[in-house]
């Protein structure tokens, strides 16, 4: 494989999963009424079948689950508790200055009872593990490590990351009444939805989740069998983000609300530049302690 199919292979897989939950949409619509939006139908049959693709793709690209990220089972699950560690870590700054800074406040409407906590932390923690289970084999595994093998350490991550925060606003906000929906109408929402990447109300989201897809790719890169560190360090932020939302509110009025994205009320400018310090940090250690091995081993 040349390094450009390597390059247009991930979109053109998207294409052809986003094509087939457009008409595998169409049927499950027809049969589910108004009880769930069509576009909800296609956004999530495209992560099922995204998902499922790794496989075929594994088999093609003589990929196992070694290459793909996965250790021996003890390691993995200390690797998740490690990553769950970092990823908590990592975002707990951000939400100690949304709060100092008035941008999220706590929301006094809820029950606050022990019970009530438990459930939603038990639920969003739940969540976050299906997501990042979903996620990063796909991102992080199958994306990443075969975009390496044709391409530089550092084009792959640059390329997986640019992939993993595209996918998350490829999204139509178009309600289809039951009714009116036809076999043509999930290709006119997909329309909408790759239209939607060049909405400049998704930039500062985009930028943050872009630095997300770079931090979990440097992450997986230095060592062979460290996907489990990405999965844990992921389910980490997607649960914090829902805690937030579930504990506090927004406040548009704050005078620095532009710092988040209307997108979740936590990731943008804020976790952006955050993240980028971060991975310069570990840029300047990083040089740092080479350069002390190399004067060690003089």
């Amino acid at each position: 494989m040349t390094r450009y199919l390597a390059v247009l292979l991930p979109p053109v897989v998207l294409l052809a999963a986003t094509v087939l939950a457009c008409l595998l949409g169409y049927g499950v619509a027809v049969v589910l009424g108004d009880a769930l939006p069509l576009r909800k139908i296609i956004s999530k049959s495209t992560l099922v079948l995204l998902v499922l693709s790794i496989f075929p793709l594994m088999a093609y690209l003589k990929m196992d689950k070694t290459e793909l990220g996965f250790a021996e089972k003890s390691q993995f699950f200390k690797q998740m508790l490690q990553g769950f560690v970092l990823g908590g870590s990592t975002l707990a700054p951000v939400f100690v200055v949304l709060f100092a800074l008035d941008i999220q406040v706590l929301d006094t409407s809820q029950p606050w009872t022990a019970g009530w906590l438990l459930e939603k932390t038990t639920v969003s923690l739940l969540l976050a593990l299906l997501i990042s289970w979903l996620e990063e084999p796909l991102f992080r595994g199958l994306i990443l490590m075969g975009l390496a093998r044709r391409l530089s350490r550092a084009t792959a991550v640059l390329t997986s990351a640019f992939y993993y925060a595209a996918l998350h606003f490829l999204d139509s906000k178009t309600e289809l009444p039951a009714q009116d929906i036809t076999w043509l109408s999930g290709f006119k929402l997909l329309a909408e939805a790759f239209a939607n990447l060049f909405n400049p109300t998704i930039y500062s989201a985009f930028a943050a989740l872009l630095m997300v897809g770079i931090f979990l790719g440097l992450l997986r890169t230095q060592r062979q069998t460290s996907l489990g560190l990405c999965i844990g360090c992921h389910t980490a932020w997607v649960w914090q983000i829902k805690m937030s939302k579930a504990l506090a509110n927004s406040n548009p009025h704050a005078d620095y609300s532009y710092l988040v994205s209307p997108y979740d009320g936590v990731v943008g400018y804020l976790v952006a530049a955050w993240l980028l310090l971060v991975l310069a940090g570990y840029g300047v250690w990083h040089y740092l302690r080479q350069g002390k091995t190399r004067r060690a081993d003089v």
